[in-house]
């Protein structure tokens, strides 16, 4: 198996939904709603402060993870937030969620973000151990939210 990060394109839409639907049923916090999925991958796209990255075997999407740049005050520059990272259930376990992170690191810095976070769920032990493997660290700070 060859795999190849890059950025999405606008072809890979339907591949990409269908990933977060691995990734949606697996985090407590989120419903898959392929209409929101399909509109926010959209706009993802199209941003230019913001990047989805697609693990691909041949044509086939097996992975992807996405990050968008906040301004961080602690920081004094750019802040990369990754979100939505999964691999397929079938490519789990080869490296490619490291080549994943590598790819949005890459895009990151290439920006001028000198930190990158996420949010990972709490009884996603699998994931945890992942990011902690290849050095996050856990922080003294909570996620919080209220809809508007």
């Amino acid at each position: 198996m060859s795999v190849a990060v890059s950025p999405a394109v606008l072809t890979d839409l339907e591949s990409l939904s269908q990933l977060l639907q691995q990734l949606f049923a697996i985090e407590a916090d989120f419903r898959y709603d392929p209409a929101k999925v399909r509109r926010g991958l959209m706009r993802l796209l199209q941003e230019e402060h913001a990047c989805v990255m697609v693990a691909r075997d041949g044509d086939i999407a097996i992975g992807m993870c996405t990050a968008q740049l906040v301004i961080s005050t602690a920081e004094g520059a750019y802040s990369a937030w990754v979100e939505d990272v999964i691999v397929d259930k079938a490519h789990r376990g080869k490296g490619i969620g490291r080549q994943l992170l590598d790819g949005i690191t890459a895009w990151a810095k290439k920006r001028g973000a000198t930190r990158l976070q996420l949010l990972a769920d709490i009884e996603n032990i699998a994931a945890l151990e992942f990011y902690r493997h290849h050095g996050w660290q856990t922080t003294q700070l909570c996620a919080l939210r209220t809809g508007i």
